[in-house]
Protein backbone atom coordinates (compact mmCIF):
# COMPACT_ATOMS: atom_id res chain seq x y z
CA UNK A 1 0.00 0.00 0.00
CA UNK A 2 1.10 3.18 -0.73
CA UNK A 3 -0.10 6.92 0.59
CA UNK A 4 -0.62 9.64 -2.09
CA UNK A 5 -0.73 13.44 -1.87
CA UNK A 6 -0.77 15.89 -4.74
CA UNK A 7 -0.95 19.75 -5.31
CA UNK A 8 -4.62 19.29 -4.55
CA UNK A 9 -4.11 18.43 -0.97
CA UNK A 10 -1.75 21.16 -0.25
CA UNK A 11 -4.75 23.14 -1.19
CA UNK A 12 -7.10 21.61 0.74
CA UNK A 13 -4.45 22.37 3.40
CA UNK A 14 -4.35 26.11 2.77
CA UNK A 15 -8.60 25.69 2.57
CA UNK A 16 -8.41 24.65 6.30
CA UNK A 17 -5.97 27.41 7.48
CA UNK A 18 -8.47 30.33 5.36
CA UNK A 19 -11.37 28.70 7.19
CA UNK A 20 -9.57 28.18 10.43
CA UNK A 21 -8.58 31.79 10.93
CA UNK A 22 -12.21 33.21 9.23
CA UNK A 23 -13.75 32.55 12.97
CA UNK A 24 -11.24 35.24 14.84
CA UNK A 25 -12.26 37.10 11.49
CA UNK A 26 -15.71 37.09 11.89
CA UNK A 27 -15.68 37.19 15.99
CA UNK A 28 -13.99 40.65 15.18
CA UNK A 29 -16.86 41.94 13.36
CA UNK A 30 -19.96 40.88 15.53
CA UNK A 31 -18.96 43.27 17.96
CA UNK A 32 -20.18 46.21 15.07
CA UNK A 33 -22.78 44.17 13.10
CA UNK A 34 -25.12 41.73 13.61
CA UNK A 35 -24.72 37.90 12.76
CA UNK A 36 -27.50 37.83 9.95
CA UNK A 37 -26.37 41.12 8.95
CA UNK A 38 -22.89 40.28 8.43
CA UNK A 39 -23.66 37.11 6.95
CA UNK A 40 -25.77 38.99 4.48
CA UNK A 41 -23.36 41.34 2.97
CA UNK A 42 -20.02 38.70 2.69
CA UNK A 43 -22.35 36.44 1.02
CA UNK A 44 -23.83 39.66 -1.52
CA UNK A 45 -19.66 40.61 -2.00
CA UNK A 46 -18.79 36.92 -2.40
CA UNK A 47 -21.54 36.17 -4.68
CA UNK A 48 -21.11 39.19 -6.85
CA UNK A 49 -17.15 38.25 -7.75
CA UNK A 50 -18.10 34.46 -8.40
CA UNK A 51 -20.53 36.36 -11.17
CA UNK A 52 -17.95 38.43 -12.39
CA UNK A 53 -15.05 35.43 -12.52
CA UNK A 54 -18.03 33.52 -14.66
CA UNK A 55 -18.98 36.13 -16.94
CA UNK A 56 -15.18 37.00 -17.77
CA UNK A 57 -13.99 33.08 -17.84
CA UNK A 58 -17.27 31.91 -19.64
CA UNK A 59 -18.56 28.23 -18.62
CA UNK A 60 -14.79 26.64 -19.31
CA UNK A 61 -13.15 24.18 -16.97
CA UNK A 62 -11.92 20.92 -16.55
CA UNK A 63 -13.25 17.73 -15.74
CA UNK A 64 -12.46 15.25 -13.06
CA UNK A 65 -10.10 13.43 -15.01
CA UNK A 66 -8.54 17.13 -16.11
CA UNK A 67 -9.67 16.44 -19.84
CA UNK A 68 -10.96 20.38 -21.16
CA UNK A 69 -14.78 20.45 -21.23
CA UNK A 70 -16.40 22.02 -23.59
CA UNK A 71 -18.79 25.44 -23.00
CA UNK A 72 -22.00 23.60 -21.88
CA UNK A 73 -25.13 25.06 -21.59
CA UNK A 74 -27.19 24.51 -18.05
CA UNK A 75 -30.48 22.30 -18.48
CA UNK A 76 -33.81 22.80 -17.01
CA UNK A 77 -32.15 19.32 -14.93
CA UNK A 78 -29.25 21.42 -13.89
CA UNK A 79 -31.05 24.44 -12.55
CA UNK A 80 -33.06 22.42 -10.55
CA UNK A 81 -30.09 20.91 -9.36
CA UNK A 82 -28.02 24.10 -8.46
CA UNK A 83 -31.01 25.30 -6.67
CA UNK A 84 -31.46 22.44 -4.03
CA UNK A 85 -27.67 23.52 -3.67
CA UNK A 86 -28.52 26.98 -3.33
CA UNK A 87 -31.44 26.18 -1.00
CA UNK A 88 -29.74 23.90 1.12
CA UNK A 89 -26.31 24.53 0.62
CA UNK A 90 -26.23 28.03 1.39
CA UNK A 91 -29.33 29.68 2.23
CA UNK A 92 -30.20 27.26 5.31
CA UNK A 93 -26.62 26.19 5.83
CA UNK A 94 -25.65 29.72 6.30
CA UNK A 95 -28.48 30.71 8.46
CA UNK A 96 -28.20 27.68 10.73
CA UNK A 97 -24.45 28.09 10.66
CA UNK A 98 -23.89 32.10 11.83
CA UNK A 99 -27.24 31.58 14.32
CA UNK A 100 -25.81 28.57 15.71
CA UNK A 101 -22.38 30.64 16.43
CA UNK A 102 -24.64 32.93 18.60
CA UNK A 103 -26.06 30.51 20.59
CA UNK A 104 -23.14 28.22 21.61
CA UNK A 105 -19.41 27.67 22.03
CA UNK A 106 -16.31 27.53 19.48
CA UNK A 107 -16.14 24.25 21.22
CA UNK A 108 -19.19 22.75 21.01
CA UNK A 109 -19.61 23.73 17.53
CA UNK A 110 -15.87 22.25 16.79
CA UNK A 111 -17.34 18.59 17.77
CA UNK A 112 -20.24 18.41 15.61
CA UNK A 113 -18.74 19.96 12.26
CA UNK A 114 -16.20 17.15 12.91
CA UNK A 115 -19.12 14.88 12.04
CA UNK A 116 -19.01 16.11 8.87
CA UNK A 117 -16.79 13.39 7.03
CA UNK A 118 -19.03 10.64 9.16
CA UNK A 119 -22.07 12.10 7.25
CA UNK A 120 -20.36 12.30 3.91
CA UNK A 121 -19.03 9.21 4.19
CA UNK A 122 -22.66 7.35 4.80
CA UNK A 123 -24.85 9.70 2.42
CA UNK A 124 -21.89 8.74 0.01
CA UNK A 125 -22.01 5.09 0.86
CA UNK A 126 -25.53 4.95 0.65
CA UNK A 127 -26.17 6.89 -2.88
CA UNK A 128 -23.51 4.14 -4.40
CA UNK A 129 -21.67 7.49 -5.55
CA UNK A 130 -17.76 5.60 -4.26
CA UNK A 131 -17.04 2.81 -2.28
CA UNK A 132 -15.93 4.19 1.17
CA UNK A 133 -12.83 2.19 2.08
CA UNK A 134 -11.75 0.46 5.46
CA UNK A 135 -8.63 2.99 5.74
CA UNK A 136 -10.84 5.78 5.05
CA UNK A 137 -13.82 4.87 7.86
CA UNK A 138 -10.62 4.64 9.89
CA UNK A 139 -8.74 7.61 9.15
CA UNK A 140 -12.52 9.12 9.26
CA UNK A 141 -12.85 8.27 12.85
CA UNK A 142 -9.56 8.53 14.12
CA UNK A 143 -9.23 12.29 13.05
CA UNK A 144 -12.82 12.58 14.97
CA UNK A 145 -11.08 11.65 17.92
CA UNK A 146 -8.71 13.80 17.48
CA UNK A 147 -10.75 16.33 17.73
CA UNK A 148 -12.29 15.39 20.36
CA UNK A 149 -8.63 15.88 22.45
CA UNK A 150 -7.90 18.92 20.47
CA UNK A 151 -11.23 20.94 22.16
CA UNK A 152 -13.38 18.45 23.76
CA UNK A 153 -12.62 19.39 27.24
CA UNK A 154 -14.26 22.81 26.54
CA UNK A 155 -17.08 21.18 24.76
CA UNK A 156 -20.49 20.79 27.05
CA UNK A 157 -24.34 20.48 26.78
CA UNK A 158 -26.81 22.99 28.95
CA UNK A 159 -30.16 24.43 28.25
CA UNK A 160 -28.34 27.71 27.48
CA UNK A 161 -26.59 25.67 24.52
CA UNK A 162 -28.90 23.11 23.68
CA UNK A 163 -30.65 25.19 20.76
CA UNK A 164 -27.30 26.60 19.42
CA UNK A 165 -26.14 22.68 19.34
CA UNK A 166 -29.04 21.32 17.46
CA UNK A 167 -28.93 24.57 15.11
CA UNK A 168 -25.67 23.46 14.30
CA UNK A 169 -25.76 19.60 13.76
CA UNK A 170 -28.73 20.41 11.01
CA UNK A 171 -26.15 23.22 9.37
CA UNK A 172 -23.55 20.26 9.26
CA UNK A 173 -26.36 17.66 7.74
CA UNK A 174 -27.75 20.54 5.53
CA UNK A 175 -23.13 20.98 4.50
CA UNK A 176 -22.86 17.39 4.09
CA UNK A 177 -26.07 16.85 1.95
CA UNK A 178 -25.20 19.54 -0.60
CA UNK A 179 -21.63 18.13 -0.57
CA UNK A 180 -23.17 14.73 -1.88
CA UNK A 181 -25.51 16.61 -4.18
CA UNK A 182 -22.61 18.68 -6.00
CA UNK A 183 -20.91 15.51 -7.17
CA UNK A 184 -23.47 14.67 -10.22
CA UNK A 185 -23.89 18.95 -11.21
CA UNK A 186 -19.74 18.96 -10.93
CA UNK A 187 -19.45 15.79 -13.18
CA UNK A 188 -20.77 18.44 -15.98
CA UNK A 189 -19.74 21.87 -15.14
CA UNK A 190 -16.90 23.68 -13.81
CA UNK A 191 -16.93 24.03 -9.85
CA UNK A 192 -16.59 27.96 -10.41
CA UNK A 193 -20.50 27.48 -12.51
CA UNK A 194 -21.60 25.07 -9.51
CA UNK A 195 -20.51 27.39 -6.78
CA UNK A 196 -21.04 30.45 -8.13
CA UNK A 197 -24.48 30.16 -9.27
CA UNK A 198 -25.47 28.29 -6.24
CA UNK A 199 -24.20 30.80 -4.08
CA UNK A 200 -25.67 33.56 -6.08
CA UNK A 201 -29.24 32.19 -5.48
CA UNK A 202 -28.50 30.78 -2.09
CA UNK A 203 -27.73 34.67 -1.57
CA UNK A 204 -30.94 35.88 -2.91
CA UNK A 205 -32.58 33.80 -0.71
CA UNK A 206 -30.82 34.67 2.12
CA UNK A 207 -31.34 38.55 2.33
CA UNK A 208 -35.07 37.79 2.26
CA UNK A 209 -34.37 36.84 6.07
CA UNK A 210 -31.37 39.52 6.69
CA UNK A 211 -32.78 42.47 4.79
CA UNK A 212 -34.72 43.72 8.02
CA UNK A 213 -31.69 43.69 10.34
CA UNK A 214 -29.37 45.06 7.90
CA UNK A 215 -31.81 47.77 7.52
CA UNK A 216 -31.25 49.05 10.79
CA UNK A 217 -27.70 49.23 10.57
CA UNK A 218 -25.98 52.86 10.51
CA UNK A 219 -23.54 51.43 7.99
CA UNK A 220 -21.45 54.58 7.86
CA UNK A 221 -20.20 54.19 11.36
CA UNK A 222 -18.96 50.67 10.76
CA UNK A 223 -15.58 50.55 11.78
CA UNK A 224 -13.23 49.80 9.14
CA UNK A 225 -11.91 46.86 10.98
CA UNK A 226 -14.96 44.94 10.75
CA UNK A 227 -15.05 46.55 6.79
CA UNK A 228 -12.16 44.63 6.07
CA UNK A 229 -13.43 41.06 7.92
CA UNK A 230 -16.17 41.53 5.81
CA UNK A 231 -13.70 41.90 2.56
CA UNK A 232 -11.67 39.18 3.68
CA UNK A 233 -14.12 36.41 4.94
CA UNK A 234 -16.26 36.96 1.64
CA UNK A 235 -12.88 37.05 -0.80
CA UNK A 236 -11.17 33.99 0.99
CA UNK A 237 -13.32 32.08 2.96
CA UNK A 238 -16.41 31.90 0.75
CA UNK A 239 -14.57 32.47 -3.08
CA UNK A 240 -11.10 30.94 -2.67
CA UNK A 241 -11.94 28.24 -0.34
CA UNK A 242 -15.21 27.45 -1.78
CA UNK A 243 -13.76 26.88 -5.17
CA UNK A 244 -11.12 24.71 -3.42
CA UNK A 245 -14.01 22.52 -1.79
CA UNK A 246 -15.86 21.94 -5.27
CA UNK A 247 -12.92 21.38 -7.03
CA UNK A 248 -11.40 18.69 -4.25
CA UNK A 249 -15.07 17.49 -4.72
CA UNK A 250 -14.56 16.98 -8.25
CA UNK A 251 -11.27 15.32 -8.47
CA UNK A 252 -11.12 13.43 -5.69
CA UNK A 253 -14.52 12.62 -4.50
CA UNK A 254 -16.58 13.21 -1.33
CA UNK A 255 -15.24 11.19 1.37
CA UNK A 256 -11.44 12.63 0.83
CA UNK A 257 -12.41 15.96 0.73
CA UNK A 258 -14.77 16.43 3.23
CA UNK A 259 -11.93 14.46 5.94
CA UNK A 260 -9.84 18.18 5.56
CA UNK A 261 -12.64 19.78 7.63
CA UNK A 262 -11.32 17.93 10.73
CA UNK A 263 -8.38 20.22 10.17
CA UNK A 264 -9.89 23.46 10.31
CA UNK A 265 -9.82 23.71 14.34
CA UNK A 266 -6.23 22.47 14.06
CA UNK A 267 -5.18 25.09 11.85
CA UNK A 268 -7.68 27.47 14.45
CA UNK A 269 -5.07 26.00 17.17
CA UNK A 270 -2.34 26.91 15.13
CA UNK A 271 -2.89 30.35 14.12
CA UNK A 272 -4.38 30.92 17.78
CA UNK A 273 -0.49 30.16 18.81
CA UNK A 274 0.44 32.17 16.15
CA UNK A 275 -0.63 35.59 15.91
CA UNK A 276 -2.09 35.23 19.78
CA UNK A 277 0.51 33.52 21.63
CA UNK A 278 -2.04 31.02 22.88
CA UNK A 279 -0.44 27.97 24.99
CA UNK A 280 -0.14 24.46 23.17
CA UNK A 281 -1.20 21.83 25.42
CA UNK A 282 0.50 18.37 25.08
CA UNK A 283 -2.75 17.01 24.64
CA UNK A 284 -3.18 19.08 22.08
CA UNK A 285 -0.77 18.43 20.14
CA UNK A 286 -1.67 14.77 20.19
CA UNK A 287 -5.29 15.79 19.44
CA UNK A 288 -3.32 17.44 16.17
CA UNK A 289 -0.92 14.87 15.46
CA UNK A 290 -4.36 11.84 15.36
CA UNK A 291 -6.59 14.55 12.87
CA UNK A 292 -3.44 14.29 10.59
CA UNK A 293 -2.97 10.70 10.59
CA UNK A 294 -6.88 10.41 9.86
CA UNK A 295 -6.43 12.26 6.95
CA UNK A 296 -3.23 10.25 5.88
CA UNK A 297 -5.23 6.91 6.47
CA UNK A 298 -7.83 8.56 3.77
CA UNK A 299 -5.73 8.41 1.22
CA UNK A 300 -3.96 5.25 1.61
CA UNK A 301 -4.46 2.89 -2.06
CA UNK A 302 -3.05 -0.62 -2.26
CA UNK A 303 -0.33 -1.10 -4.44
CA UNK A 304 -0.73 -1.91 -7.78
CA UNK A 305 -0.36 -6.07 -7.98
CA UNK A 306 2.46 -6.60 -10.74
CA UNK A 307 1.28 -8.54 -13.87
CA UNK A 308 3.43 -11.14 -14.41
CA UNK A 309 5.03 -11.25 -17.42
CA UNK A 310 3.96 -13.84 -20.38
CA UNK A 311 6.60 -17.04 -20.23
Amino acid sequence: MKVRFSPLDALLVAMTVIWGSNYSLIKSALADIPPLAFNGVRLAVASTLFLVAIKGTGVFGRSADTRPLAPRRLTRRDWSGIAALAVVGQCVYQLLFISALARTSVANSSLIIACTPMFVALMTAALGQERVSAWQWAGTLLSAAGIYIVIGGGASVSRASIAGDLMMLVAVLCWSASTVGARPLLARHTPLVVTGYSMAIGTVLYLLFAWPAMRTIEWREVSARAWWAIALSAVFALCVAYMIWYTALQRIGNTRTSIYSNMVPVAAMIVAWLWLGEHLAASKLAGAAAVLIGVALTKVQPAETPVPEPA
